[in-house]
């Protein structure tokens, strides 16, 4: 099972050579953001066009305290003090509702370092946010069938930078949000703190339902003191975030109505970022690690993702034509200006402050672990005929109506010890996998230059799912940099949204 790899790979204490070897990584850590500060501080001097004056972070320095920072502290001190010791203990429902509530209060501390006007009632109001569009949206239906003509910039009634930015999924939320009285800054910004917290539930839980229950309590300490929480609260990405961690949740979960809700959930989500196309590798990954009805579970998220995108393709909008006519959008703005060769790299020291320093030791873990299941599928490879010392026989096809047969079959002969290798590594080791696969893919598009700490939150969360990996004895002491490094972000910038 899961959850017994996780405990044989996590002991108690750390042995000395991986110790030193997390010690590697940490400086590997440290100097890669170093250099993104001072590099991208060079580049600002000479004026580049970052267009981030705290490159990599899309902020500005100016170190202050609020009245959310002894709160902040005493969250941390506490979850640092018992969390993992609790989580191990307590009973599974009180414990996942317990870190939901850890969460909203991290995350509402931390807001409200700057205050609760500028740190939440004022953070999604100004005119380049979805907010600004919500007094303008009086028919949804025709908002929608007009969307894509609105997307390109210098023309009369554009969207803003944010609602041209997304398919119209992030704007409905908040249209939806102000339809049933939840109008406004305040309001908005709760509904981000509040439901991105959920993350901290959604993810142990999908690690309890593909078999993992040690890994979901190890975890969930760390994504409660999750250093991104920082842009949770107030951000759409917070929501974003959650939308996809639901969605995966509930395709993890048994039965064929879980997943047909799941591949809803997550065709929604491809109506909230265009990036989330990338969110697939991750859902392959929890179909291939449930333990039954991998093909129904497949079929059934399918329809739901088919049902969402026939849906809002009939009222108008077309996922394919938006995301191109957004590229044509992203190049009118910032990312004309914003060097590649610098944020290809920065962008890596930017998800560091997102995901925490405990993301590069976790991750060695899995690396070193994913390698383990792979000799018994070179095993079960069938062995290669020895080709005749005369070379192939004279007039033997090569080709012909028996080779596309003999490929399958090959394919088929592959295809078992495949998936049961790639199950035979774990939810610990796959579910990381999968999301650095799509963070990776993200950085190279070139459609991800800054402000990656808040848009790849979706993905951070399960990249910390390595965590799992960790020796107890240590959880505490990366718990505690974890928190530092939210609170030393906080305290020494101003964040934007």
């Amino acid at each position: 099972m899961a959850s017994t790899t996780t405990l044989a790979a996590a002991p108690g204490r750390t042995p000395p050579r991986r110790r030193a070897g997390d010690l590697l990584i940490l400086g590997v850590e440290a100097a890669l953001l170093a250099a993104a500060v001072l590099v991208g501080a060079l580049l600002n001097a000479r004026g580049a066009g970052l267009h981030a004056d705290a490159a990599p972070l899309y902020a500005t320095w100016r170190p202050h305290v609020g009245w959310g920072s002894p709160a902040a502290l005493a969250v941390a001190v506490a979850v640092v003090g018992w969390g993992a010791r609790w989580a191990r203990t307590a009973r599974w429902g009180v414990l996942l509702a317990a870190a939901w509530l850890t969460a909203v209060a991290w995350t509402l501390s931390l807001a409200l370092v700057d205050g609760w006007t500028a740190g939440l009632t004022r953070r999604l109001t100004p005119q380049a946010e979805y907010l600004h569009e919500v007094p303008g949206v009086t028919d949804i239906p025709a908002m929608l069938a007009g969307f894509t003509g609105r997307i390109v910039d210098f023309q009369p009634d554009a969207w803003s930078t944010h609602t041209a930015g997304h398919p119209p999924g992030a704007l409905l939320i908040f249209v939806w949000l102000d339809r049933i009285g939840l109008g406004g800054g305040a309001a908005a910004a709760l509904a981000c703190v509040l439901v991105g917290a959920t993350v901290a539930v959604s993810v142990p839980v999908t690690l309890r339902a593909l078999g993992a229950p040690d890994a979901a309590r190890a975890v969930l300490p760390f994504l409660v003191l999750l250093p991104g929480a920082v842009w949770v609260g107030a951000s759409a990405d917070g929501i974003f975030a959650a939308v996809v961690a639901a969605g995966l949740a509930l395709l993890a979960v048994r039965g064929r109505v879980a997943a047909l809700a799941g591949g809803t959930v997550l065709g929604f989500a491809l109506y909230l970022s265009y990036g989330f196309l990338l969110v697939g590798v991750l859902a392959l990954a929890v179909v291939t690690l449930r333990r039954t009805h991998r093909g129904g579970a497949l079929l059934a998220a399918a329809v739901g993702v088919a049902a969402v995108t026939a849906a809002f393709g009939a009222a108008g909008f077309h996922w394919w034509v938006g995301y191109q006519l957004v590229v044509e959008r992203y190049y009118q703005g910032w990312a004309a200006d914003r060097p590649y060769a610098y944020w290809v790299w920065a962008n890596l020291a930017a998800l560091l402050l997102s995901a925490g320093p405990v993301l590069g030791p976790a991750l060695r873990r899995v690396l070193s672990a994913a390698r383990s299941p792979w000799p018994g599928l070179r095993a079960a490879l069938p062995a290669r005929a020895p080709t005749p010392p005369g070379g192939p026989a004279p007039g033997g096809p090569r080709f012909g109506p028996g080779a596309a047969a003999r490929g399958w079959r090959a394919v088929g002969r592959l295809a078992t010890p495949a998936a049961a290798a790639v199950r035979a590594a774990g939810p610990t080791v796959l579910l990381p996998l999968a999301a650095l696969v799509a963070v990776l893919g993200a950085d190279l598009s070139g459609l991800s230059k800054a402000e990656v700490e808040r848009i790849w939150l979706p993905f951070v969360v399960w990249l910390l799912v390595a965590t799992a990996r960790l020796p107890t004895g240590s959880r505490r002491w990366w718990l505690a940099a974890q928190a530092l490094t939210a609170l030393a972000v906080n305290h020494l910038v101003w964040t934007v949204s």
